[in-house]
């Protein structure tokens, strides 16, 4: 969980200004590598994947209710 969200755009925003942006394989580079942590540390893949998904659904209908409702005709 990210606990400083603004922390980490400035960390992304410093990267890209002294780096430029990744390559795709640089991304997927930093990605299996941060998958391979995961797996180290014990929690990926998850034990239950669908675990929370009524709650994500509630969610999605209630912001499609919301972009429907609000978009002018």
């Amino acid at each position: 969980m990210i606990k400083n969200p603004s922390l980490l755009k400035k960390l992304e925003d410093d990267f890209i200004k002294d780096e430029g942006k990744l390559t795709f394989k640089q991304s997927l580079k930093i990605f299996t590598s941060m998958w391979n942590e995961g797996i180290e540390l014990g929690i990926l893949p998850s034990a239950d994947p669908l675990g929370g998904i009524d709650v994500d659904i509630k969610i999605a209908k209630v912001l499609n209710s919301c972009l429907k409702s609000s978009c002018p005709k």
